[in-house]
């Protein structure tokens, strides 16, 4: 299984995000620990991802499963076992636009910090999935980025209620 994962994956799985239920936490614990152990990481080359990640996941005190999937991210990103990399193209200078991204009205309002997980996806033959916890966006878009090929696993359906979008 290959799957591009959303920075809110890792951070839930901290326990790190107050709109997720324990149900949600344990999901994302799993799907991490599985696709370390089972599958494949799809990321820029870039670190446009991995800069997010490193951003956003040190928890302050004990570390979290998210911390731990960060750590096991930066020992193999150059793993061809454990992670792949595909280039993406920065269209301009603030890094969150991107050639792979699909340059459409429908998508015009997707969330720009969003933008390079959808460009990963495109820029791999395989379009694997990219893997949601409690990012709203994603689900109110969710339509218009499969009709571009994107594929979005979503952990966390109780995340997803209309009265949180």
């Amino acid at each position: 299984m290959r799957a591009i994962v959303d920075t809110n994956v890792p951070i839930v799985a901290n326990a790190c995000s107050p709109q997720a239920s324990p149900a949600c936490v344990v999901e994302c614990v799993r799907r991490l620990n599985a696709l370390q152990t089972e599958g494949i990481l799809v990321v820029d080359d870039g670190w446009h991802i991995l800069k997010e990640y490193m951003a956003r996941l040190r928890s302050e005190g004990q570390p979290g499963v998210g911390d731990a999937f960060l750590k096991w991210v930066l020992t193999n990103v150059t793993n061809p076992r454990y992670c792949e990399t595909v280039h993406i193209s920065p269209r301009d200078a603030d890094g969150e636009g991107y050639m792979e991204y699909p340059d459409t009205e429908e998508l015009a309002a997707f969330d720009s910090s969003d933008r390079k997980f959808v460009a990963v996806a495109l820029a791999h033959p395989a379009r694997p999935p990219i893997l949601n916890a409690v990012d709203t966006d994603w689900w109110r878009f969710r339509e218009a980025l499969e009709r571009h090929g994107v594929q979005i696993d979503f952990l966390c359906m109780d995340a997803m209620s209309p009265t949180r979008h």
